[in-house]
């Protein structure tokens, strides 16, 4: 797991002490359909330099864990069919079978920690699922386990969002808006689950950051930052959307890893594409602020 690739920009930058800011690629193998994740994937890249950081992203190739990834990988990435979802469940199953997939999440959590990177980029994190059921994501204990902070839109909104927000106070996880009071929603402004804690620049949450991990703290941290406002959809009408892929994935008997991008497609084809625009904008969003935030990490 220790033997990474790593692209020559990024091991340029860790070794000056530079800002670097990790990206998962789940949202390319699988998560937003070709052209539309390639673009994003670039956009994503483009902003995080154009602030002054080098990014990072993150994936599995025939077996070997790349910390960033050329052109042409993305491309590899977005394009080819039936890659696995890497998580930290999976990850050795993946490395012993020389696979390639995009890493989740939980699994881009631990490539960026052994590469030493501490900001991570990404759209929403799993979370525990609707229903009455354990099917809780490994994304929120790998957070509690790793000295990383993620930047998000909150939890995607297929998902039980107080519960999710209770199981990271549960396992320690700080949850940190970005000049909001209240768990962002993902396609929406958050206004119904408050947080402990609002900063308003990227240096206040460097400063939090610091103190975390400098007192000896071992885990992650969330920060979480409304999805542009402009393009953000009101509560209503993404719950009928997810009430009704939901109907029709539990009609459908659709279990396991398969549920939520049945979900996320299902969401996006009934909203006629709004929601897959708000997901395409937060994740640059969320990719320019966590540039900022490295940036601030490195110069305190």
């Amino acid at each position: 797991m220790r033997d990474l690739i790593f692209a020559p920009e990024v091991a340029k930058a860790l070794d000056q002490k530079q800002a670097v800011v990790a990206l998962e690629s789940t949202v390319i193998s699988h998560g937003l359909p070709y052209p539309d994740n390639y673009d994003t994937a670039l956009a994503c890249e483009r902003v995080v330099r154009e602030a002054g950081a080098i990014p990072a992203t993150i994936a599995l190739i025939k077996g070997q864990v790349h910390i960033g990834l050329t052109q042409d990988e993305l491309y590899y990435l977005a394009t080819t069919p039936k890659l696995r979802k890497i998580s930290r469940r999976n990850f050795g199953i993946a490395l012993a079978g020389g696979e390639s997939g995009g890493t989740t999440v939980s699994g881009t959590l631990i490539a960026a920690h052994h590469a030493g990177i501490r900001i991570f980029a990404t759209g929403g994190i799993g979370g525990v699922h609707r229903g009455e059921g354990m099917d809780i994501s490994a994304d929120l204990l790998s957070l509690a386990q790793t000295p990383v902070a993620v930047v998000c839109a909150g939890a995607k909104a297929i998902l039980d969002l107080p519960r999710t927000l209770e199981y990271l106070e549960t396992v320690g996880v700080p949850v940190l808006g970005y000049q909001t009071s209240y768990l962002p929603e993902f396609y929406t402004v958050g206004g119904r689950w408050g947080l402990e804690l609002s900063l308003n620049t990227p240096q206040d949450l460097a400063k939090v950051l610091k103190a975390h991990w400098n007192f000896g703290i071992l885990g992650g941290l969330l920060i979480a930052v409304n999805p542009p406002a402009e393009l953000a959809l009101s509560h209503d009408e993404v719950e009928s959307y997810i009430n009704t892929a939901l109907a029709e994935a539990e009609h459908q008997g659709i279990q396991g890893v398969a549920v939520t991008p049945f979900l996320l497609q299902r969401v996006s084809e009934l909203s006629q594409g709004k929601t897959k625009t708000v997901n395409k904008a937060l994740l640059i969003n969320n990719a320019h602020l966590a540039a900022h935030i490295a940036l601030a990490l490195v110069t305190l």
